[in-house]
């Protein structure tokens, strides 16, 4: 008997999901689709599966920007746990050295300025970064140690929140592309003692916070309750992670050519830049990129419905 092929939803938006601890963020992102049965989906940058918190999911049209949400600058908490190295840096990795912890809050606190502002990195090995078509966590796997280039990163905000025994807790705001078990191995390193991720928790991505963000076990629950429309209230707008950048509303004339590929005047226009679009309607219809001569040239546009 042959199998019904399912027919997916043509669903558009951006989902935060409160990532659970020990799921890939492919595992939850394909989760989610189920659950919406959407027909199109995207995640914005992966967590580790140790981690848990803020992963934007983007769906449909709202996949065109995603990009943009990968660059955004990021949030986390992280628990430090002292004395212990692992191979990847983080609790699930196999214990390489212990040693005894005798830093304390000062000594701590000592250290965390030579880490904020502009800093250099080396990825981990166990990390996604590609060697010749190959992530570097399945070299590392094989036993194979690859040299990585160190990559410039900008720790905006370092602060100590808490100590207690060998264990510290560490609120962290920077950007892309920042390792944070390579921040706190290095930290480990300097104090002395070596050092591990115990708990990873992303608390802001770009503009989206913990407070917008929905679990699991929510979606789950109103899948069970009301099927994929009642999962669609959790979806934000598909320009809801560029609020920042400047918005402007066409006519009717221009946002039809503009629509069809032309570039267009705006009186309103900054002077450089990426702008947010909406028709006269006050409908996202796309993003565009202010021009030399001034005008607005289409960079990725919404599919009219």
């Amino acid at each position: 008997m042959a199998q019904v092929k399912r027919v997916r939803r043509d669903v558009s938006g951006i989902l935060i999901l409160d990532k659970p601890r020990g799921l890939t963020s492919n595992a939850a992102l394909q989760k989610v689709r189920w659950l919406l049965n959407a027909e199109k989906a995207g995640h914005t940058g992966s967590l580790d599966p140790l981690a848990t918190g803020v992963l934007p999911l983007c769906f449909g049209e709202a996949t065109k920007f995603s990009q943009y949400l990968l660059d955004a600058d990021k949030g986390y908490e992280t628990l430090m746990q002292l004395g212990v190295t692992t191979t990847t840096a983080d609790a699930e990795g196999e214990v390489l050295e212990r040693r005894e912890v005798t830093v304390g809050r000062a000594e701590i606190e000592a250290v965390l300025p030579r880490f904020r502002g502009p800093i250099s990195q080396i990825p981990p090995m166990y990390s996604a970064l590609k060697r010749d078509g190959q992530p570097l966590y399945k070299l590392a796997r094989a036993g194979e140690v690859v040299e990585r280039e160190a990559r410039s990163v900008t720790i905006a905000r370092l602060e100590l929140l808490a100590v207690e025994q060998s264990q510290a807790r560490l609120a962290v705001d920077c950007s892309k592309g920042t390792y944070i078990r390579t921040l706190v191995e290095d930290i480990g390193q300097l104090l002395g003692c070596g050092a591990h991720v115990a708990e990873l928790r992303r608390t802001q991505a770009g503009p989206f916070s913990l407070a917008q963000s929905v679990s699991l076990e929510e979606l789950e629950q109103a899948h069970a309750e009301g099927g994929n429309e009642a999962l669609d209230r959790f979806l934000l707008p598909s320009d809801s992670g560029l609020e920042h950048w400047p918005l402007l509303q066409f006519s009717e004339h221009s946002a039809f050519y503009w629509l069809h590929g032309q570039p267009v005047r705006a009186p309103e226009a900054p002077k450089f830049g990426m702008v947010r679009v909406q028709d006269h309607n006050g409908r996202f219809i796309g993003i565009g990129e202010v021009s030399e001569d001034g005008r607005i040239a289409p960079r990725r546009l919404i599919r009219s419905a």
